[in-house]
């Protein structure tokens, strides 16, 4: 349990740090692909929170892999437990903007339960 919730951990935060930075390199893809309906034009404003959220993403995931390197696997299943409230967040998000029910919970608010799965195999696996 314990190895699935760090092969876990790892494939999140390279996933997370790939969508990050996909933020900053194709801002209207990245955009475009979260799910938020009626967002507006690219302008350098809009541009700057797109790299806010991309920033985020990018630390998000490296504060995972400097956990996973700490050898501690129950505060590594904690902090990605914290962690999942950003996915289902985002979920929120999307179904208030009135973006697609189906990207909210499929892509969103699966990705949260990923995380809280994770979290629980560090937590008991570090018993």
């Amino acid at each position: 349990m314990l190895q699935t919730g760090y092969v876990l951990s790892g494939l999140i935060a390279a996933a997370i740090m790939f969508l990050g930075a996909r933020f900053w390199v194709a801002p209207a893809a990245a955009s475009g692909d979260f799910g938020i309906a009626d967002s507006p034009p690219l302008s350098k404003g809009f541009i700057a929170w797109l790299s806010v959220k991309g920033t985020r993403d990018i630390a998000s995931g490296i504060f995972v892999i400097i956990l996973m390197s700490n050898g501690s696997p129950r505060v590594l299943g904690e902090f990605m437990l914290a962690a999942s409230l950003i996915a289902f967040g985002d979920m929120v998000a999307v179904l208030r903007s009135g973006g697609s029910r189906a990207l909210a919970f499929g892509m969103h608010g699966l990705t949260g339960l990923v995380i809280v799965a994770t979290g629980a195999c560090l937590i008991v696996g570090a018993k």
